[in-house]
């Protein structure tokens, strides 16, 4: 959420700001909500001090024992008028509240300017594309003819876009899980073990809700309980509506979770493999850090994700997503994207985010830097570290043999038990 306030004082450079987006965004209406809410705040003010001075000449008249009727007919009336406008007042902070809620963030000074995804600059790209000796095949391929994915199962359980892992393949997903988890702990994340289902104040937090509710799978009208699309969900709002202090920052949380979205709006892309699923698992990074150093921190919750991908010597590259292609929430992210052998392209499989403190303030996570201090709002930084579908895939296509086995990552083995093949 934005700053209201920043908007009150520089509408034009925050409207420009956001039209590197895209389309042009008017502020004008909140602009307009929000003179009516100064409006009312002096309207009520006087009111107050008004009933308090009748309140005063109340209180001298009794003494004297004077008539207070009228005094009392005034009060009751100022009472009512002051009743109905704290009533307008609450409608219209509910108002600009909701529009609030609808702005994107400003994209960072250092986000390159761009109008979609074929604009994002590639800032770096590590290793080689694997050399074969044959015609490299898909991983959903290679899975369904091994055995150890089964699709056809999966829609006959839930529906399309859902599957099966079975025997090694089970074991290579969990070998996968498990060694993401030993590899940032060993940066300093603590691991979280959150809730997979999760509030609307929650998802309004990190920004799901309410712009993108039509990706996510709700579970309760009445309750308004939706599944978690991604653990940052739940692990960036453990700290809502507190206050921490300079020195816990940076707070480094990484979390696995199996991860729900409709994927609306992406019919007929990928349906078949593990691209884009309904269900899907992923391991999150997640860190609270102070303003000055947000940016810093970045750079490093990238690199830990990257690490994984080196251990697992797969060939990559990082791209910095322009103005037109950012998320929502997002101030900068950085795409980091595996090569595909069979499909001949990268693909994404993280993206790691500066959100700068427009989580923080939907959330009110705040942060003081010494006891006497006034409450500043943190930065919040999200990224997957990584995504355990893509990743699968991505070890099926670039560590297959010409038979239709697959090589078992050095760095995997030990989880394996010893299995080197499938």
């Amino acid at each position: 959420m934005l700053d209201v306030r920043l908007i009150q004082e520089n509408p034009e450079e925050i409207e420009k700001a956001l039209q590197k987006r895209g389309p042009r965004i008017s502020l004008s209406g909140i602009m307009e909500q929000e003179k009516g809410r100064k409006k009312i705040l002096a309207e009520l003010e006087n009111l107050r001090r008004e009933r308090n001075e009748a309140s005063k000449k109340t209180g001298e008249a009794k003494r004297k024992g004077e008539d207070v009727s009228l005094i009392n007919q005034d009060m009751k009336a100022v009472s009512e008028n002051i009743k109905t406008l704290e009533k307008d007042l609450r409608d219209i902070e509910t108002d600009v509240n909701n529009a609030l809620l609808e702005l994107p963030n400003i994209p960072h000074e250092s986000a390159p300017e761009g109008r979609d995804e074929k604009e994002n600059p590639e800032i770096r790209t590590w290793g080689e594309k694997p050399a074969f000796s044959f015609e490299p095949k898909e991983h959903n391929v290679i899975g369904a003819e091994s055995g150890i994915l089964d699709f056809e199962r999966g829609v006959k359980i839930a529906k399309s876009r859902f599957s099966l892992f079975k025997g090694k393949g089970a074991r290579l997903e969990r070998a996968l899980i498990n060694f993401m988890l030993d590899t940032h702990e060993e940066k300093g994340y603590i691991e979280i073990r959150p809730p997979y289902i999760v509030n609307k104040a929650s998802m309004t937090g990190t920004g799901q809700l309410p712009k993108f509710e039509e990706e996510l799978f709700r579970l309760d009208e009445e309750e308004k309980l939706y599944l978690i699309p991604t653990a940052e969900v739940p692990v960036t709002n453990i700290h809502r509506d507190e206050i921490l202090s300079l020195e816990d920052l940076p707070i480094k949380y990484m979390a696995y979770t199996p991860c729900f979205r409709r994927e609306a709006g992406s019919y007929g892309k990928d349906t078949t493999g593990l691209i884009r699923q309904h269900q899907f698992d992923k391991v999150e990074l997640v860190k609270f850090a102070a303003p000055e150093t947000s940016f810093e921190e970045l750079e490093k919750l990238t690199q830990d994700a990257e690490d994984i991908l080196k251990r697992l010597n797969l060939h990559y590259r990082v791209v910095c997503l322009c103005t037109g292609d950012l998320g929502f929430a997002s101030a900068k992210t950085y795409d980091i994207e595996v090569w595909f052998p069979a499909q001949n392209k990268f693909r994404e499989i993280s993206s790691c985010s500066d959100f700068t403190d427009f989580q923080a303030r939907r959330m009110g996570i705040r942060f003081k830097r010494g006891k006497n201090a006034k409450p500043e709002f943190v930065h919040t930084l999200n990224g997957s570290g990584l995504a355990v579908g893509r990743l699968f895939a991505a070890i099926l296509e670039n560590y297959q043999k010409e038979d239709g086995s697959v090589i078992i990552p050095d760095v995997l083995v030990e989880y394996m038990g010893g299995i080197k093949e499938i």
